[in-house]
């Protein structure tokens, strides 16, 4: 069966042919434009066109998602337009194939949960640490969407009551502390800058953490510290085995990965398997792919 898996970000999409074994065949990426929708469809019939052998569509994208009706239900940031948009009966009529539609960090989740690195564990929790954290839950093999596909939004639990403001209007959500916009703002905050005298980046960051940079390093560990309660916090709810992450930030995970284990070593309840994800730019794309499987495939 192949399948075309689409995943929707802030600055680009990207089409991928799926087949039964979760090789992509072939992929594609365009610029996001907007409006959304019409965009996406006329790519997508496009894609069709050109692809005669997909039987069936999975979209990823930004916000929140009833996956069951395959409506977006918030997504105010980046996508102005895209919140209410029955993507799933739109597409279903426009295309007459089958279309399944849920959030990013839920697709990358079920990517490292069936194919990488969570693969064989029964609950996965996928924590994508980029511009913003996202989460994702996979339970037996399934997403948990939430009653209004609200579940898995990490980034959203409150880490310091009275802090930073989110872009979702209250103080001190978790990925005002942990995302690659936040350690940008912290590095502002801290003036790290490079022989230029220029800010640098969070990958740099790290790296002049391992080199004894002392704001660097203290920032670092303020960084993975406030990981490791995330984590834990998570598992005292869910008592997940495994925790996956993954996203921009995790590409620089040697500069901070130890510091993290290191952190979260006292905060554990029981024993948890943490791992760096296999799947990188495809996860949401795949991810979005295997949507659309039966358990059989």
């Amino acid at each position: 069966m192949a399948v075309l898996g689409v995943d929707i970000g802030g600055t680009k999409i990207r089409f991928g042919v799926v087949d039964s074994t979760g090789q992509v065949i072939e992929d594609h990426v365009v610029p996001t434009q907007i409006p959304l929708y019409p965009y996406l469809e006329e790519k997508i019939v496009e894609f069709l066109q050109n692809h005669p052998q997909i039987e069936a569509i999975g979209i990823g994208t930004r916000g929140m998602v009833d996956a069951e009706q395959g409506v977006i239900t918030f997504e105010t940031e980046t996508l102005p337009g895209w919140q209410g948009t029955e993507v799933k009966a739109l597409l279903q009529k426009a295309t007459g194939l089958r279309v399944e539609v849920n959030n990013d960090a839920n697709c990358a989740g079920l990517a490292e949960n069936r194919l990488g690195a969570a693969k064989g564990f029964r609950r996965t929790v996928c924590l994508t640490v980029g511009t913003g954290l996202g989460g994702g839950f996979v339970i037996d093999g399934h997403i948990m969407n939430g009653t209004h596909g609200g579940a898995g939004e990490v980034g959203h639990m409150i880490l310091y009551p009275n802090g930073h403001v989110c872009a979702c209007g209250r103080p001190g959500c978790s990925e005002q502390y942990v995302s690659g916009t936040a350690l940008r703002r912290f590095i502002s905050e801290q003036n790290i800058v490079d022989e230029n005298n220029e800010l640098v980046s969070p990958n740099r960051m790290f790296e002049l953490a391992q080199e004894g940079h002392v704001n660097a390093l203290a920032l670092t560990k303020q960084f993975t510290g406030d990981l490791a309660v995330v984590i834990s916090s998570l598992q005292a709810v869910l008592d997940m085995d495994c925790v996956v992450i993954g996203g921009g930030v995790s590409e620089s995970a040697d500069g901070w990965w130890s510091y993290l284990l290191e952190a979260l070593e006292p905060l554990l309840l029981k024993p948890l398997e943490v791992r760096r994800a296999k799947f990188g730019n495809e996860a949401g794309m795949l991810g979005a792919a295997l949507l659309v499987w039966t358990e059989e495939n």
